[in-house]
Protein backbone atom coordinates (compact mmCIF):
# COMPACT_ATOMS: atom_id res chain seq x y z
CA UNK A 1 0.00 0.00 0.00
CA UNK A 2 2.48 2.67 0.79
CA UNK A 3 4.38 1.34 -2.51
CA UNK A 4 1.31 2.78 -4.25
CA UNK A 5 0.91 6.06 -2.33
CA UNK A 6 4.31 6.65 -2.95
CA UNK A 7 3.89 6.01 -6.91
CA UNK A 8 0.55 7.95 -6.96
CA UNK A 9 2.56 10.88 -5.41
CA UNK A 10 5.44 10.51 -7.78
CA UNK A 11 2.82 10.60 -10.72
CA UNK A 12 1.09 13.54 -9.42
CA UNK A 13 4.05 15.45 -8.73
CA UNK A 14 5.01 14.76 -12.63
CA UNK A 15 1.35 15.67 -13.23
CA UNK A 16 1.18 18.61 -11.49
CA UNK A 17 4.58 20.34 -13.33
CA UNK A 18 2.49 20.55 -16.57
CA UNK A 19 -0.68 22.32 -14.59
CA UNK A 20 2.21 24.89 -12.66
CA UNK A 21 3.57 25.69 -16.18
CA UNK A 22 0.67 26.95 -17.61
CA UNK A 23 -0.40 28.46 -14.35
CA UNK A 24 2.47 30.60 -14.50
CA UNK A 25 0.94 32.49 -17.47
CA UNK A 26 -2.32 32.71 -15.86
CA UNK A 27 -0.42 34.76 -13.20
CA UNK A 28 1.95 36.56 -15.45
CA UNK A 29 -0.86 38.43 -16.60
CA UNK A 30 -3.00 38.96 -13.83
CA UNK A 31 0.25 40.11 -12.18
CA UNK A 32 0.43 42.43 -14.63
CA UNK A 33 -2.58 43.81 -16.04
CA UNK A 34 -4.98 42.65 -13.58
CA UNK A 35 -7.00 40.70 -16.44
CA UNK A 36 -7.83 36.39 -15.83
CA UNK A 37 -6.42 34.92 -18.86
CA UNK A 38 -10.05 32.74 -20.32
CA UNK A 39 -7.88 32.01 -23.60
CA UNK A 40 -5.05 30.16 -21.82
CA UNK A 41 -6.08 26.58 -23.04
CA UNK A 42 -6.43 28.25 -26.57
CA UNK A 43 -2.47 29.46 -26.23
CA UNK A 44 -1.77 26.10 -24.89
CA UNK A 45 -3.15 24.11 -28.01
CA UNK A 46 -2.15 26.47 -30.57
CA UNK A 47 1.58 26.17 -29.61
CA UNK A 48 1.08 23.00 -29.49
CA UNK A 49 -0.19 22.55 -32.68
CA UNK A 50 2.47 25.54 -34.27
CA UNK A 51 5.83 23.13 -33.10
CA UNK A 52 3.47 19.86 -34.90
CA UNK A 53 2.85 21.78 -38.38
CA UNK A 54 6.72 22.77 -37.96
CA UNK A 55 7.76 19.15 -37.56
CA UNK A 56 4.83 17.08 -40.18
CA UNK A 57 4.08 20.01 -42.45
CA UNK A 58 7.66 22.07 -42.64
CA UNK A 59 9.65 18.63 -41.92
CA UNK A 60 12.39 20.27 -39.70
CA UNK A 61 14.14 18.36 -36.85
CA UNK A 62 12.82 18.72 -33.64
CA UNK A 63 15.31 20.82 -32.55
CA UNK A 64 14.74 23.79 -34.70
CA UNK A 65 11.12 23.25 -34.15
CA UNK A 66 10.40 23.80 -30.76
CA UNK A 67 12.60 26.89 -30.24
CA UNK A 68 10.20 27.91 -33.76
CA UNK A 69 7.07 27.34 -32.19
CA UNK A 70 8.12 29.37 -29.19
CA UNK A 71 9.24 32.26 -30.95
CA UNK A 72 5.83 31.91 -32.93
CA UNK A 73 4.03 32.04 -29.52
CA UNK A 74 5.89 35.19 -28.56
CA UNK A 75 4.81 36.58 -31.72
CA UNK A 76 0.57 35.42 -31.09
CA UNK A 77 1.20 37.02 -27.66
CA UNK A 78 2.28 40.17 -28.45
CA UNK A 79 -0.09 40.32 -31.70
CA UNK A 80 -3.04 39.14 -29.49
CA UNK A 81 -2.19 42.19 -26.84
CA UNK A 82 -1.67 44.66 -29.18
CA UNK A 83 -4.91 44.30 -31.49
CA UNK A 84 -7.28 43.14 -28.65
CA UNK A 85 -6.87 43.88 -24.94
CA UNK A 86 -4.00 47.55 -25.93
CA UNK A 87 -7.59 49.30 -27.40
CA UNK A 88 -9.40 48.65 -24.04
CA UNK A 89 -6.71 50.10 -21.48
CA UNK A 90 -8.94 52.49 -19.38
CA UNK A 91 -12.41 50.68 -19.89
CA UNK A 92 -13.82 48.64 -17.37
CA UNK A 93 -11.34 45.01 -16.62
CA UNK A 94 -15.18 43.27 -17.38
CA UNK A 95 -14.04 44.51 -21.01
CA UNK A 96 -11.04 42.93 -21.15
CA UNK A 97 -12.07 40.02 -19.46
CA UNK A 98 -14.49 39.26 -22.21
CA UNK A 99 -12.42 40.36 -24.46
CA UNK A 100 -9.86 36.56 -24.03
CA UNK A 101 -13.66 35.33 -24.16
CA UNK A 102 -13.54 36.09 -27.31
CA UNK A 103 -10.29 35.56 -28.08
CA UNK A 104 -10.54 31.91 -26.77
CA UNK A 105 -13.07 30.97 -29.00
CA UNK A 106 -11.87 32.90 -32.45
CA UNK A 107 -8.48 30.78 -31.81
CA UNK A 108 -10.64 27.88 -31.32
CA UNK A 109 -12.62 28.79 -34.52
CA UNK A 110 -8.96 29.68 -36.61
CA UNK A 111 -7.13 25.87 -35.06
CA UNK A 112 -10.98 24.35 -36.20
CA UNK A 113 -10.40 25.67 -39.19
CA UNK A 114 -6.38 24.72 -39.81
CA UNK A 115 -6.37 21.13 -38.03
CA UNK A 116 -9.67 19.92 -37.46
CA UNK A 117 -11.26 18.57 -34.87
CA UNK A 118 -9.64 15.24 -34.42
CA UNK A 119 -6.93 14.41 -31.81
CA UNK A 120 -3.65 14.89 -33.34
CA UNK A 121 -0.22 12.71 -31.90
CA UNK A 122 3.03 14.06 -32.51
CA UNK A 123 4.85 12.83 -35.62
CA UNK A 124 7.73 11.71 -33.96
CA UNK A 125 9.02 10.95 -30.21
CA UNK A 126 10.16 14.71 -29.43
CA UNK A 127 10.74 14.67 -25.95
CA UNK A 128 14.11 11.77 -25.92
CA UNK A 129 14.04 9.03 -23.15
CA UNK A 130 12.49 6.25 -22.09
CA UNK A 131 10.63 5.39 -18.87
CA UNK A 132 13.09 5.50 -15.62
CA UNK A 133 12.90 2.65 -13.36
CA UNK A 134 13.89 2.86 -9.41
CA UNK A 135 12.91 0.47 -7.25
CA UNK A 136 9.54 -0.57 -7.35
CA UNK A 137 8.53 3.04 -8.86
CA UNK A 138 8.38 3.75 -12.56
CA UNK A 139 8.47 7.33 -14.06
CA UNK A 140 7.44 8.25 -17.12
CA UNK A 141 9.93 10.05 -19.00
CA UNK A 142 7.21 12.63 -20.75
CA UNK A 143 6.23 13.41 -16.74
CA UNK A 144 9.93 13.89 -15.58
CA UNK A 145 10.11 16.08 -19.00
CA UNK A 146 7.12 18.58 -17.64
CA UNK A 147 8.66 18.42 -14.43
CA UNK A 148 11.99 19.35 -15.44
CA UNK A 149 10.76 21.90 -17.69
CA UNK A 150 8.77 23.97 -15.25
CA UNK A 151 10.91 23.82 -12.76
CA UNK A 152 13.64 25.26 -15.43
CA UNK A 153 11.20 27.76 -16.17
CA UNK A 154 10.34 28.86 -12.59
CA UNK A 155 13.96 29.22 -11.97
CA UNK A 156 14.21 31.33 -15.08
CA UNK A 157 11.72 33.80 -13.98
CA UNK A 158 13.24 34.05 -10.77
CA UNK A 159 15.95 35.17 -11.81
CA UNK A 160 14.45 37.54 -14.94
CA UNK A 161 12.24 39.45 -12.30
CA UNK A 162 14.56 40.35 -10.05
CA UNK A 163 18.03 41.01 -11.85
CA UNK A 164 17.06 42.24 -15.19
CA UNK A 165 15.96 45.74 -15.87
CA UNK A 166 12.66 44.44 -17.46
CA UNK A 167 11.99 42.17 -15.11
CA UNK A 168 11.90 44.62 -12.04
CA UNK A 169 9.80 47.59 -14.55
CA UNK A 170 7.28 44.48 -14.65
CA UNK A 171 7.45 43.67 -10.94
CA UNK A 172 6.86 48.11 -11.00
CA UNK A 173 3.74 47.90 -13.09
CA UNK A 174 2.11 45.12 -11.55
CA UNK A 175 1.99 46.39 -7.89
CA UNK A 176 0.38 49.81 -9.62
CA UNK A 177 0.26 51.02 -13.20
CA UNK A 178 0.14 54.50 -11.96
CA UNK A 179 3.05 54.59 -10.55
CA UNK A 180 4.98 52.79 -12.93
CA UNK A 181 4.00 55.51 -15.61
CA UNK A 182 4.80 58.12 -13.21
CA UNK A 183 8.76 56.62 -13.14
CA UNK A 184 8.73 56.36 -16.54
CA UNK A 185 8.00 52.91 -17.47
CA UNK A 186 6.38 52.51 -20.77
CA UNK A 187 3.09 50.01 -19.44
CA UNK A 188 1.97 49.31 -22.75
CA UNK A 189 5.70 47.84 -23.30
CA UNK A 190 5.19 46.02 -20.80
CA UNK A 191 2.08 44.57 -21.03
CA UNK A 192 2.67 43.51 -24.51
CA UNK A 193 6.12 41.93 -22.82
CA UNK A 194 3.79 40.01 -20.44
CA UNK A 195 1.89 38.16 -22.87
CA UNK A 196 5.02 37.22 -24.71
CA UNK A 197 6.31 35.50 -22.07
CA UNK A 198 2.83 34.04 -21.33
CA UNK A 199 1.86 32.80 -24.61
CA UNK A 200 6.20 31.20 -24.68
CA UNK A 201 5.13 29.39 -21.13
CA UNK A 202 1.40 28.62 -22.70
CA UNK A 203 3.62 27.08 -25.80
CA UNK A 204 5.49 24.91 -23.69
CA UNK A 205 3.06 23.19 -21.73
CA UNK A 206 1.33 22.94 -25.16
CA UNK A 207 3.89 20.82 -26.37
CA UNK A 208 4.49 18.61 -23.17
CA UNK A 209 0.79 17.93 -22.99
CA UNK A 210 1.00 17.11 -26.96
CA UNK A 211 3.98 14.94 -26.80
CA UNK A 212 1.78 12.55 -24.36
CA UNK A 213 -1.54 12.84 -24.88
CA UNK A 214 -1.88 13.80 -28.65
CA UNK A 215 -3.18 17.64 -29.18
CA UNK A 216 -6.85 18.22 -29.56
CA UNK A 217 -9.01 21.45 -29.40
CA UNK A 218 -11.72 19.97 -27.32
CA UNK A 219 -9.36 17.54 -24.81
CA UNK A 220 -6.07 19.66 -24.42
CA UNK A 221 -8.26 22.76 -23.19
CA UNK A 222 -9.66 20.69 -20.74
CA UNK A 223 -6.23 20.04 -19.33
CA UNK A 224 -4.78 23.44 -19.55
CA UNK A 225 -8.21 24.51 -17.35
CA UNK A 226 -6.92 22.65 -14.40
CA UNK A 227 -4.64 25.79 -14.17
CA UNK A 228 -7.43 27.73 -12.81
CA UNK A 229 -7.60 25.92 -9.53
CA UNK A 230 -3.61 25.67 -9.22
CA UNK A 231 -3.44 29.26 -10.00
CA UNK A 232 -6.61 30.08 -6.95
CA UNK A 233 -4.92 27.77 -4.54
CA UNK A 234 -1.61 29.37 -4.91
CA UNK A 235 -2.71 32.71 -5.08
CA UNK A 236 -3.60 34.53 -8.25
CA UNK A 237 -0.37 37.49 -7.75
CA UNK A 238 2.39 34.50 -6.71
CA UNK A 239 4.64 32.81 -9.50
CA UNK A 240 5.68 30.67 -6.03
CA UNK A 241 2.42 30.07 -5.37
CA UNK A 242 1.81 28.84 -9.24
CA UNK A 243 4.41 26.30 -8.36
CA UNK A 244 3.25 25.11 -5.32
CA UNK A 245 -0.38 24.99 -6.56
CA UNK A 246 0.09 23.72 -9.54
CA UNK A 247 1.99 20.72 -8.18
CA UNK A 248 -0.29 20.07 -5.17
CA UNK A 249 -3.50 20.01 -7.14
CA UNK A 250 -1.18 17.28 -9.36
CA UNK A 251 -0.71 15.42 -6.44
CA UNK A 252 -4.43 15.13 -5.12
CA UNK A 253 -5.62 14.48 -8.47
CA UNK A 254 -3.84 11.33 -9.03
CA UNK A 255 -4.52 10.42 -5.35
CA UNK A 256 -8.38 11.15 -5.62
CA UNK A 257 -8.25 8.69 -8.96
CA UNK A 258 -5.73 6.22 -7.26
CA UNK A 259 -7.20 5.44 -4.29
CA UNK A 260 -10.98 6.44 -4.85
CA UNK A 261 -11.95 6.28 -8.44
CA UNK A 262 -10.65 7.36 -12.00
CA UNK A 263 -13.40 9.49 -12.69
CA UNK A 264 -13.29 11.41 -9.46
CA UNK A 265 -9.68 12.23 -10.70
CA UNK A 266 -11.09 14.74 -13.11
CA UNK A 267 -13.26 16.51 -10.85
CA UNK A 268 -10.60 16.77 -7.84
CA UNK A 269 -8.91 20.02 -9.39
CA UNK A 270 -12.19 21.61 -9.76
CA UNK A 271 -13.46 20.23 -5.50
CA UNK A 272 -10.32 21.96 -5.02
CA UNK A 273 -11.06 25.25 -6.33
CA UNK A 274 -15.06 25.73 -5.28
CA UNK A 275 -13.09 24.86 -1.29
CA UNK A 276 -10.21 27.38 -1.64
CA UNK A 277 -12.74 29.62 -3.14
CA UNK A 278 -15.14 29.31 -0.13
CA UNK A 279 -12.64 29.18 2.70
CA UNK A 280 -9.59 31.07 1.56
CA UNK A 281 -10.41 33.06 -1.57
CA UNK A 282 -6.92 34.88 -1.51
CA UNK A 283 -5.11 31.52 -1.80
CA UNK A 284 -1.99 30.27 -0.10
CA UNK A 285 0.16 33.03 -1.37
CA UNK A 286 -2.20 35.85 -2.88
CA UNK A 287 -2.82 39.05 -1.17
CA UNK A 288 -5.63 39.81 0.78
CA UNK A 289 -6.92 43.23 0.32
CA UNK A 290 -9.38 45.60 2.22
CA UNK A 291 -10.74 48.27 1.11
CA UNK A 292 -12.65 50.52 2.49
CA UNK A 293 -16.03 51.72 0.93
Amino acid sequence: MFLLFLQFLVNGLMVGGVYALIALGIVLIYKSTRVFNFAVGELVVLGGFACWSLIAWCHLPVYLSIPLAMVIAIGMGFLMERLALRPLIGQPILAAIMATLALSLLLRGIMLFFWGASTIAFPTQILPGEPVSVGHLAFSHELLWAFGVSMVVFIALTVFFRKTKMGLFMRATAESHQIAQATGINVRVIFGTTWGIAALVAALGGILVGARLGLGIGSTPLVAFKAFPAVIFGGLESVAGAIIGGLLVGILENLAGGFIDPKIAEITPYIILLLVLIFKPEGLFGLKRIERI
